[in-house]
């Protein structure tokens, strides 16, 4: 009772603290409550409907939804990723057991385009009668997939699809209003590509003290194209900028930047990314034989037997594109090195950069150790061109400072015909502006 009481007096005072209006309202609202509680109610009936049943057109239905005239059965899945979706979080979505994951994550253990997953990417997902994961399809844009099948071991070989399309060279001409790259696109130029001009000509040109408006710009691009659709991918084969204050010209030429004198525009990268050199333990291999499952399982890299804790540098010039903890590759850093070339360093014990940081050519990034799988403490060391895995040990990679005496007569002759385009076009588009 002396709880009630409690209760009591303190709306009581409450109350008391109220103005007119609002104890008015506070009245209207309990006479409303009451008198809810105390009318009876008059809902409606339910109306019963009789409907004839056709048991023979419900067993025709019934068949038309059988899995074998469905387009799409329960068995084979797709999934667009989505913003904030991770593997993890997808595969329990989709109820397909964590331990499947893992066994997926091994299998791209030398590939790791699973550590790349973004939204817009699109899954597959191929379940038996048992619904167990049989095949998984990781596709990234028109020109990458790759697809996981399960063995009769029951584990999970890789194969990596790059489609390689048709190449289109076009043109591009336009003038200087704002800074560079907002004047590229409205040439038709994308940001991508505007990025990786100014990638190439940033060792050569101030884009704020050289840069004036009026300034023009010549650039030619050999675009690819999947059925008839650019899949956003380019090349640069030559680029002018014609300005008051500073000219210059870039010519690609075997896989490198040059000026139009054969000058190189870009910095070498070293062989090998450590302070020296260490026993190789396992060379590249892309048909390597898994020593315990006998499958093809690629080495898409090189392995380097160091101490633990040994000094990695970077291979080149670059941007940090990750820094990761996986399962099986164990700590690693990737780096990309313009649009062509990446680099990857696995196993890591330290990282000493982040994710976006510029990087020099033989600056400490980390150190190594035996993280992830692995059988003792080493480097296992990547070099990619255009997306696909090379030795690094043979490959062909930016090392020169001119070109070579015997192909200068051919690098003459190509500065010339793109030249002579990128002109034709520039007083065409002036010729069509002044009629127009």
């Amino acid at each position: 009772m002396n709880f009630l009481n409690s209760i009591f007096t303190v709306f009581k005072n409450i109350y008391d603290h109220l103005s007119r209006l609002q104890r008015a309202v506070i009245v209207v609202a309990l006479a409303v409550m009451l008198m809810a509680l105390v009318m009876p109610r008059t809902d409606p009936k339910p109306e019963i409907v009789m409907l004839p049943l056709d048991l023979e057109a419900a067993t025709q239905q019934d068949d038309d939804l059988t899995p074998a005239d469905n387009d799409e059965p329960e068995s084979h899945l797709h999934y667009v990723v989505a913003k904030g979706d991770t593997l993890g979080k997808i595969f329990e979505f989709l109820r397909v057991p964590q331990s499947t994951l893992y066994e997926l994550l091994e299998a791209d253990v030398n590939v790791l385009a699973l550590d790349t997953i973004r939204p817009g990417h699109q899954l597959e997902f191929r379940f038996d009668d048992q619904e167990r994961l049989t095949r998984f399809t990781f596709k990234s844009g028109l020109t990458y997939r790759v697809d996981f099948n399960r063995t009769e071991k029951g584990d999970f070989e890789f194969k990596e699809h790059i489609i390689e399309g048709e190449h289109r060279s076009e043109v591009f001409v336009g003038s200087v209003e704002g800074n560079l790259h907002e004047s590229m696109q409205r040439a038709g130029i994308s940001l991508a590509e505007a990025s990786s001009v100014s990638g190439v000509l940033k060792t050569r040109m101030n884009f704020r003290r050289d840069l004036r408006p009026g300034d023009q710009f010549q650039l030619i691009l050999s675009r690819q194209y999947v059925e008839g659709q650019y899949t956003g991918n380019s090349k640069i084969e030559g680029f002018r900028y014609l300005g008051k204050r500073r000219e210059l010209s870039v010519f690609s030429f075997d896989g490198n930047f040059f000026d139009e004198k054969g000058r190189s525009l870009e910095k070498a990268f070293q062989r090998i990314p450590l302070l020296k050199r260490y026993r190789i333990s396992s060379s590249f291999n892309p048909r390597r034989l898994h020593p315990v499952t006998r499958a093809i399982r690629p080495h898409n890299g090189t392995d380097f037997a160091t101490p633990m804790r040994t000094p990695v540098v970077a291979a080149g010039d670059g941007v940090v594109n990750r820094v990761v903890r996986h399962r099986y590759a164990g700590l690693y850093i990737e780096i990309q090195h313009g649009s062509k070339y990446r680099t990857r360093y696995l196993h890591l014990n330290k990282a000493y950069v982040r994710k976006g940081q510029k990087v020099s050519r033989g600056q400490k990034i980390a150190l190594t150790g035996n993280s992830g799988r692995s059988t003792g403490p080493h480097l296992h060391y990547e070099f990619h061109i255009n997306k696909r895995p090379v030795n690094p040990m043979k490959a062909k990679i930016p090392e020169v400072k001119t070109i070579a005496r015997k192909h200068r007569d051919k690098f003459k002759q190509m500065v010339k015909t793109l030249t002579a385009r990128m002109s034709q076009y520039a007083s065409k588009q002036q010729q069509n502006a002044k009629n127009g």
